[in-house]
Order: structure tokens, then C-alpha cells, then sequence
């Protein structure tokens, strides 16, 4: 596993308990289209190969004509976009922090971020209900955004820390999406299609939040940043007229 001096993943953990403290600033903030935060996997069962593809899949994502033509369709009005990573309850790291996508040079600049980013040193097990408060920690803060999403990528069960369905700090009006990963693509189709279907399964019955919560899924990391397209399009095209109207 590719590591950082642990340091700097000690104070992205502060930086997250820090935004967990602070009240909400709506007041002194623009208004905002969308609210989007991805939470990224990158446990032990996540290896160097995969750390990468995962993050360049973000940013190629982001890249895509159309994605980029859904970011940019409401001039003045914004998607702000938050990218952390996270592992065991207590190893969460922003990656980027919230960003207005106003134009073409802003997502340019989210890729080189992303592209250039290395892995932090992060535990190797799951905590899919540290990533949950995490993300909704980083929302509380965009409550001028008029719709505010919640992504969690993963590619497997929670194993230790707070169970995600237990999970209460959700704030009001939040959807919580999921992108789940199949295993690696030398086990067996029909191995694969199991595996993937169950964690689906999971996600579905303990991740998701909110009526139009959906799960995308990855047959595997190699597959990750077609996943991720086709889920920010659905993401992106989601804009409930009932909000708008009573902006």
C-alpha cells in the first residue's frame, strides 16, 4: 500500500471533526443547484492499482462532454462538489473541499487535483457508518444548496465502528446514493455477478437514504469511471420542481 506520513491524514481528520462543530452558515452563503459529496473507499481492501483508478475515475467522470454540460447547464447557479476519502472511523481525509463549479477551468482544476493526489495512510478496515457521519457532517454546512447528495463508492460490507443503518445525523432533505464495486474481474462471472448483487443488496437496505436513492454498480475498479458517468448524469438530472419553486 502506497502511504503519506500519517500526520496529514490526522489533520484531515481534525479538518472533518472540526466541520462537524461548526453551525450551519446559509446566511453568508450563494446559492447553490446542487450539494454533491463523494466518499470514496480506500480500506485495506482497496490495493494501489485500484486507490488510483478510483480517483482518476472521479476525474474522468467529471471530464465527460456531458457530465460537464450537466455541472454547467445553470450559469449563477452552481453544483459544489466535496471529495473525501475514508476507511476506519476516524481515518477520513478531504481531498477537495467545497468547490463551485462555475466553468470549464474549474473542473480542469478538480482533475489535476485528483490526478495528482496520493494515497494518505489510512486503516484497513470498513466503516461505512464513520463515512455516513462524515458526508453528512460536510452537508449540514451547504444548507443553501437546493438539493444536497451524498455518494458513497465502496466494495464491501461495514466491519467495524457504527453500523450505517444506525446512523442519525443525516440533516433534513438529504439523499444518500451508493457506487458499489465488484470484485476483481478474474473471478468467475458468475462468482462476480453474486458477490456484486449481494453488496448491492447491502447498500440498498443500509446505505441508501431518501426516496429517489439509487445504487450504480462497477463490475470492478476497472469499470469505475464509466460507473461514476453514468451516475452523475442520473445525479445531475435529478432537480425536484417543488424545491425550485420555493426558492
Amino acid at each position: 500500500m502506497m502511504t503519506c506520513v500519517r500526520p496529514i491524514v490526522a489533520a484531515a481528520g481534525l479538518m472533518i471533526a472540526t466541520l462537524s462543530s461548526l453551525p450551519a452558515t446559509a446566511a453568508s452563503q450563494p446559492l447553490c443547484r446542487q450539494a454533491l459529496a463523494l466518499g470514496l473507499d480506500v480500506s485495506g481492501s482497496v490495493d494501489a492499482r485500484e486507490y488510483r483508478l478510483q480517483l482518476d475515475g472521479v476525474a474522468s467522470a467529471l471530464g465527460d462532454a456531458d457530465v460537464a454540460d450537466a455541472l454547467l447547464a445553470q450559469p449563477g447557479l452552481p453544483v459544489r462538489l466535496a471529495i473525501y476519502e475514508w476507511s476506519e472511523p476516524g481515518d477520513e481525509r478531504l481531498v477537495l473541499p467545497w468547490t463551485d463549479i462555475n466553468s470549464p477551468a474549474d473542473i480542469v482544476e478538480i482533475q489535476a487535483r485528483l490526478n495528482t493526489t496520493e494515497r494518505g495512510d489510512m486503516g484497513p478496515s470498513t466503516g461505512i457508518g464513520s463515512a455516513l457521519r462524515t458526508g453528512f457532517a460536510l452537508l449540514a454546512q451547504q444548507d443553501s444548496c437546493w438539493v444536497r447528495t451524498l455518494d458513497i463508492s465502496g466494495d464491501g460490507k461495514g466491519n467495524t465502528g457504527q453500523l450505517p443503518q444506525d446512523v442519525t445525523n443525516m440533516p433534513p432533505g438529504v439523499t444518500v446514493n451508493a457506487l458499489v464495486i465488484g470484485v476483481d474481474g478474474s473471478v468467475t462471472a458468475t462468482n462476480r455477478n453474486l458477490q456484486i448483487g449481494e453488496l448491492t443488496a447491502y447498500y440498498k437496505t443500509n446505505v441508501l437514504r431518501g426516496p429517489d436513492a439509487f445504487v450504480e454498480t462497477a463490475l470492478s475498479f476497472d469499470a469505475y469511471a464509466e460507473a461514476m458517468r453514468r451516475k452523475l448524469l442520473r445525479e445531475l438530472a435529478t432537480i425536484v420542481l417543488g424545491d425550485l419553486a420555493d426558492q
